[in-house]
């Protein structure tokens, strides 16, 4: 295991998770995905070498047990991705209390245990990165969508408030505000509403990814907003 290193991506799927691990598998870096449920990641475990994991985001103790195992299988993690979300549609009056604490604790509580499970191997060596998925939500609240910008918003302040504490460690921390639909491939029917390029295409996200854990502790970035050259901001 020495000499290589290890990406985990937490909240694993299609889209941007199966870009980042494929550009990831490209720069020769040992690639973990976990997600609740790992039988959509086959195609993508044979694809790239990668290897799955299930787990709870949410639960400190699969979380705790996810790291061990990685650790185990390839070595404590040199960037930990944290891709899951959730989200309960619907207007104030009507929405289910208990959909919306479910959503809250993807969005934002599994991006903090995820994140102190990798700062706490990371603090101890005083190198490597945490990135954290944002989107339109994590700047702007939408109507009947409140869920979602509680869980984002909640998920940025977390990454500031950790890029503070942990870059004097040598710890990157940063945060990416995805402002737009993210392409589901050539049959996504919002496509043609939207024209050429007007949806995010996964793999120009995943370069930006790479590009940011690349950067020189000299110059390092916090934050990137992402959107399509048509998108309104």
């Amino acid at each position: 295991m020495a000499g290589r290193e290890t990406a985990l991506i937490v909240g694993a799927g299609q889209g941007l998770s199966a870009s980042l691990a494929r550009r990831l598998a490209r720069d020769g870096v040992r690639v973990a995905l976990a997600a609740r449920t790992t039988d959509k990641l086959a195609a993508l475990v044979k694809e790239t070498g990668a290897k799955a994991y299930g787990c709870d985001a949410t639960d400190a103790a699969a979380v705790d047990a996810l790291f061990a195992a990685v650790g185990k299988d390839m070595g404590q993690p040199d960037l930990v991705v944290y891709n899951a979300s959730g989200r309960a549609r619907g207007p104030i009056t009507d929405i289910d209390p208990a959909a919306v604490e479910t959503a809250i604790r993807v969005t934002a509580f599994g991006g903090f245990l995820v994140a102190q499970g990798a700062a706490k191997q990371m603090v101890k060596r005083e190198a490597g990165a945490i990135f954290f998925t944002g989107a339109s939500a994590s700047v702007k609240g939408f109507a009947n969508s409140s869920s979602f910008a509680m869980g984002k918003f909640a998920l940025r302040g977390l990454a500031q408030a950790l890029a503070r504490e942990l870059h004097p460690r040598n710890i990157h921390v940063a945060h990416f505000v995805i402002d737009g639909g993210i392409s589901k491939g050539a049959s996504d029917p919002r496509a043609g509403g939207r024209g050429e390029d007007g949806l995010l295409l996964p793999d120009a996200i995943a370069e930006t990814y790479h590009h940011v854990w690349r950067q020189h502790r000299s110059a390092w970035t916090w934050e990137v907003e992402l959107r399509p050259w048509v998108e309104k901001f």
